[in-house]
Order: structure tokens, then C-alpha cells, then sequence
């Protein structure tokens, strides 16, 4: 079904806001016509009364509606909605458009217009609003002011930033814009909001706080399983027996030809279903990156119900396992070249020594923490010997050199915005790159829902092929029923919840 084509079950809905379900969280919004206020499903406040609640597929679709974000529960929090299809030439084509207005890294500093996204689609400007709004029922630009407003609605609530800096970072051309679309929308200028907004955190040193949402059922314990089992000592910590199951990062973001250096710690609120993200305040200037980041590490837009209904008959105890990603694709695509052919452990052995011959040290409040990944540069300068003396096999130097070449010169971008069929594309032609290692770059760095390395080996033990003539090919076949999930299905069969017939 057309989720965004299909009219709103408005008894439903009522029904989940009454019960406030946090699996419906994003999935759509409550205008409320005596309070001229929208909310998520989970929002505190009493429930209003049937007759004056308005039901929205997005929160773009609200506000274009004249209603005003709540205060309390704040939607910016909400998770994104993520839908996808493999039929509906418009419908695949307007969610690509949508995503690449959600990632920031498409843009690189460039200001988007209808024009521009076109261009990227390979499409007429006219094409794309057609599409679009009979989509969403929104424009481009009002699904994209939308996006941006609740960017700098959330770190006027939870951050000390500067009104100006945050009207620039989200988005806004000048702070007269941004002050402008704030009134006009919400009915408060930026430093009323900051007025009624949570208390944040300020203090020098301890970096800004942000609260991000997600839709349960989320096997938490699982992630970190999975992050932990590739764990690299100096630039990462996994601690997933505290009170608040937590990763700790050391991160690096080229951003305006400026490079930006720091830590992050993630935890989880797995009461509140909500992930708590500490960033160092050296990586301030580029937080809607690093939310954006962190957002498809762990996953959070993922929506189970989706999933679940394909996969939960062959998977029947992996309704809350996620795809894990990464913080950057870059360090990704380098890692999992290092993970051809060997086990998780060797793999992360010859990671270990990479970041201690060439990861450049950094301050954190952590001793655990002390290096960052090595960067682009530092990985394509490196010569044969220097790599061979880590263990890295010669047809595995050249990938990865070739992988830093191509990142460091802007040929090859390795985000959840990227085209995923040019960059598999691209990725085959670097020496050393076959489909296992596109495909689980695609799954984990692109976040392209449908990848599937058909010639894993674990993957055809788990799918029990292995035996068989052609387990690639079985494979293959296997994975039709999955479609357009099959990443979730690539994970659900690792840790072992595939139910077999019989």
C-alpha cells in the first residue's frame, strides 16, 4: 500500500494517540483546531477530543495547514518516516527527492532549489514539484522549510548555540529569513522559543545535549552487540552494561573545506524509546551533520511495523533488530575491505593497527578515546610498505587506497544521500572492490534498505545453501520474498532468527 497516497485512518490514529504508542511515533501528526497546535502520537498532554483532531502524514503537511509545533513534545523529535517501494516509477522517484533533502552532505555547502534537485534526479524541475506534492502534498520547498525549521527548533531548545549560528547551520541564508519563517510558522520569533524551550546544557566542556526518537521495538542490546564485536580501541567505547546502554566516538566532518574535529556519546532512554546524543562542542558548528549521522548509525528511522510485515514470518524473534550503520561511510568502505575474507576478529586486529600507525590523536574527556580514523588523505598517500607491515594483504592496499583516492578527490561520497546504482557503480571499478563489498557498503554506509551480498558465507550457513551447486545464485532466489527489506533481512539471518521450514 501507498502510505502517502492512502487517506489517514483517522479512527485509528485517534486510537493509537489515546494509547500513546510509541510505535506509531513519525508515522503521522495530530493538528489540534482548538489549540491551532500539531503533536506526536506520544505527546503527555491530555487527549483531545475526536471531533478536533486533524490527521497528517508529515509534519510538513501540518504546518502547511497553519498549525504550530507543540512545545511539549516537540515533533523535530520524532523519527523520520522511511517508506519505501520497488514498483511506483513516481513514488520511488519523489522519496529520492525527499531523501536528498533530508541529507545535508548532498549538499555540500550549495544552497538546494527545485532546479538543483532535478538536475540530481535527471528530471524536468516541473516533474519533480508534480510528483512531489501529489506525494506529500507539500512543495519541495515547503517539505525543505519544513525540515530546516525543525532543525534549528531543536538546537534552540537544546543547545546554547547563538541565534545566528543556528539560523545559518540549519539552513537559513540570513538570520532576517530565518526570523521571518519562524514567525510566520510558529507564531514566536527563535528567542521566544528559547524561552519557553527544555533547559539545555551550556557548560564549556561538556558539549551540547540532543534527544532523538525511535520507534520500538528496538533491540538495543543487539546494536551494541554488533558495535562491540568491531569495536577499535582508542576511537571508540561501547558500554552496554550501564544503566544507559552507551557508545562513545571519536568523530572527524570535512565541512566548507573546514575540517572539524570531537567526540560524541551516544545513550539510550530505552523507556522514553529515545537515543540522548552528547557532542563535543568543537563539532558545534556542524551538529545537523552528526545528528544526521547518528540517526542512520543506530538506525532511528526505521519503522518496524513496515518491516515486520514482510519479514517477520521468516524471522519471527527479529522484530527489533536494525541495520547498523555508520559515522562514516568512508571509515566503512576501508573497513569492510579490511573484512574480505577474514573473520570479524582479524579484521578488526588489522583495523587496530591502522589507527595506531595512522590515526592522528585528539582530546576527549575519555581516556578510551584518544585517536580519530585515519583520514582520506592520510590512507592515499600511504605507500605498499607501510601497509604491508600492518598485515594488509597487496590486492587489499590497492582497494583501500584506491577507496581514500576517490573520497579525498569528491568522485565517491559514501552517504545515506548518495545514488546508490553510481556509487555500486563506482565502487566496482576501484581494484580489489566485488559485489560483497559494494553490497555491504550500500547496506551499511548508503543505508539502502535493499542490499543483499548474496555470496556471503555466513549468509548462505544461516540460509542453509552452502552445500548447494550455486549458494550465491540460492541465495538470491531465497531473498525475493524479503524485497524491499532485504538488509533486514541480511541481519536477522547473522544473528541467527531465521526460522526454517520443517
Amino acid at each position: 500500500m501507498d502510505r502517502d497516497n492512502t487517506p489517514l485512518a483517522d479512527n485509528d490514529c485517534y486510537l493509537a494517540l489515546k494509547a500513546r504508542d510509541a510505535r506509531f511515533d513519525g508515522s503521522f501528526f495530530t493538528g489540534v483546531t482548538s489549540t491551532g497546535i500539531y503533536c506526536r502520537p506520544v505527546c503527555s498532554v491530555k487527549t483531545p477530543k475526536r471531533e478536533n483532531c486533524r490527521f497528517f502524514h508529515h509534519a510538513a503537511q501540518a504546518e502547511n495547514a497553519g498549525f504550530r509545533p507543540c512545545l511539549r513534545c516537540r515533533p523535530e523529535l520524532a523519527p523520520h518516516s522511511v517508506v519505501w517501494s520497488i514498483q511506483d516509477a513516481s513514488y520511488i522517484l519523489a522519496h529520492q527527492a525527499a531523501r536528498l533533502l533530508d541529507e545535508p552532505e548532498v549538499w555540500a555547502g550549495e544552497a538546494p532549489s527545485v532546479d538543483k534537485l532535478a538536475a540530481r534526479l535527471g528530471v524536468s524541475d516541473r516533474h519533480v514539484r508534480r510528483i512531489f506534492e501529489a506525494q506529500f502534498g507539500v512543495s519541495p520547498m515547503q517539505y525543505l522549510q519544513t525540515h530546516r525549521l525543525h532543525t534549528a527548533k531543536q538546537l534552540l531548545a537544546d543547545t546554547d548555540l547563538p541565534i545566528t549560528q543556528i539560523a545559518l547551520i540549519s539552513g537559513f541564508a540570513s538570520v532576517r529569513r530565518f526570523n521571518a519563517a519562524f514567525v510566520e510558522h510558529y507564531k514566536l520569533n527563535p528567542t521566544q522559543l528559547r524561552r519557553q524551550g527544555a533547559e539545555r546544557s551550556g557548560k564549556v566542556g561538556e558539549g551540547a545535549t540532543i534527544r532523538l526518537g525511535y520507534r520500538p521495538p528496538y533491540d538495543v542490546q543487539a546494536m551494541l552487540a554488533f558495535f562491540s564485536k568491531r569495536c577499535i580501541s582508542a576511537i571508540e567505547f561501547i558500554d552496554a552494561d550501564a544503566a544507559q546502554p552507551c557508545l562513545g566516538r571519536t568523530l572527524s566532518i570535512e565541512s566548507g573545506g573546514k575540517q572539524h574535529t570531537g567526540w560524541l556519546l551516544a545513550s539510550f532512554e530505552e523507556e522514553r524509546s529515545r537515543l540522548v546524543l552528547r557532542v563535543s562542542d568543537s563539532l558545534r558548528e556542524v551538529l545537523p551533520l552528526v545528528i544526521r549521522r547518528v540517526r542512520t548509525t543506530f538506525d532511528l528511522d526505521a519503522d518496524p511495523t513496515a518491516i515486520n510485515s514482510v519479514l517477520h514470518g521468516a524471522f519471527p524473534d527479529g522484530d527489533g533488530l536494525r541495520v547498523p550503520g555508520a559515522l562514516d561511510g568512508y571509515e566503512l568502505a576501508v573497513r569492510a575491505v579490511l573484512g574480505q575474507q577474514i573473520t570479524v576478529a582479524a579484521a578488526r586486529t588489522l583495523a587496530q593497527r591502522m589507527v595506531d600507525r595512522f590515526g592522528e590523536p585528539v582530546e576527549t574527556p575519555w581516556p578510551k578515546l584518544t585517536r580519530l580514523f585515519p583520514t582520506p588523505a592520510v590512507l592515499a598517500a600511504a605507500s605498499g610498505d607501510a601497509l604491508g607491515q600492518l598485515g594488509i594483504v597487496k590486492q587489499r592496499q590497492a582497494a583501500i587506497v584506491g577507496i581514500a583516492q576517490a573520497v579525498a578527490d569528491k568522485r565517491l561520497q559514501l552517504h545515506s544521500g548518495a545514488d546508490v546504482s553510481a556509487t555500486l557503480a563506482t565502487l566496482k571499478d576501484l581494484p580489489g572492490i566485488g559485489d560483497w563489498t559494494a553490497q555491504y557498503i550500500a547496506m551499511r554506509a548508503l543505508r539502502w534498505p535493499d542490499a543483499f551480498p548474496a555470496g556471503d558465507v555466513a549468509l548462505h550457513k544461516a540460509l542453509g545453501v552452502q552445500d548447494l551447486k550455486n549458494p550465491a545464485r540460492e541465495a538470491e532466489l531465497a531473498s525475493t520474498a524479503w524485497k524491499p527489506w532485504r538488509s533486514y533481512a541480511v541481519i536477522r539471518a547473522w544473528s541467527g532468527t531465521l526460522e526454517r521450514p520443517g
